[in-house]
């Protein structure tokens, strides 16, 4: 009988530790998307807003001033500490912290007017189940906006990105493609409403150090990138240092 840890397990494991890396990272704390996560909560006027997968916080601060309440959700203990501590920092009044898995929500039906997720869903053990789970909580025409990284849909291309994601974190599960999430959003019980791709640069010094990746891992991540055929450097723009660029999806959908 095995003792390593089940896929939950890992997720704490690997994020727990690394809140604060979290919150200071300018992957997470910045981004084009959030306008778009703003504008999903400023469109509907005193709306009760869920964050899946929340890690350090920063969707649910930036949507908390626009809302009547937040919860900020996630499966990392560690985390949901963090973001509370910077909730009081910011004067944040209106945001509450659960601890749960993206499956399995302790929350009634129809409860939320808004689910935003961000950089997250690429963890998840059921997407199929946590998409039906959104919709589920979701009021009727609530809006579900889902922003992760995205496997381009290339068989090439989606294994050298799903091999260098898991060889930096062993809780990685998969980055979907847009095809993908759309045919998951709309077998939950979602309407697919539209679909946006932009791309993310993400420097390998800091993307690695905030994983805590062993030594021995960084230096296969630097070999498996160096070793690439020129049509996956090419798309993923592997640099000399080896940072390199992905595909970020922002889904809307409605209940």
């Amino acid at each position: 009988m095995s003792d390593a840890p089940s896929l939950y397990g890992q997720v704490r494991e690997s994020f727990g530790p690394r809140a604060a890396a979290y919150l200071n990272s300018a992957v997470h704390a910045q981004g084009p998307e959030f306008a778009a996560l703003r504008a999903a909560v400023q469109s509907r006027p005193g709306a009760r807003v869920l964050d899946l997968g929340c890690g350090a916080g920063h969707v649910s601060y930036q949507v908390a001033p626009l809302a009547a309440e937040v919860i900020a959700y996630d499966l990392a203990p560690e985390m949901l500490e963090l973001v509370s501590t910077r909730a009081r920092e910011l004067g944040i009044t209106n945001l509450q912290t659960q601890c749960g898995a993206v499956e399995s929500l302790p929350f009634a039906d129809g409860q939320f007017d808004v689910v935003l997720s961000r950089y997250s869903a690429h963890h998840w053990a059921d997407p199929a189940r946590a998409l039906a789970e959104a919709r589920r909580v979701l009021k009727a025409g609530g809006q579900c906006v889902l922003v992760d990284v995205a496997s381009p849909g290339v068989a090439l291309l989606d294994t050298h990105l799903q091999a260098l994601e898991v060889l930096r974190d062993r809780s990685h599960v998969r980055d979907y493609s847009a095809a993908e999430w759309a045919a998951l959003g709309a077998a939950a019980g979602l309407r697919i409403q539209r679909q946006e791709v932009g791309r993310l640069r993400l420097e390998f010094t800091s993307w690695v150090e905030r994983m805590a990746t062993p030594e021995p891992l960084c230096q296969a991540l630097r070999l498996f990138q160096d070793t690439a055929c020129s049509e996956v450097r090419d798309y993923f723009e592997i640099a000399a240092d080896g940072s390199f660029s992905v595909d970020v999806l922002t889904l809307w959908a409605a209940a």
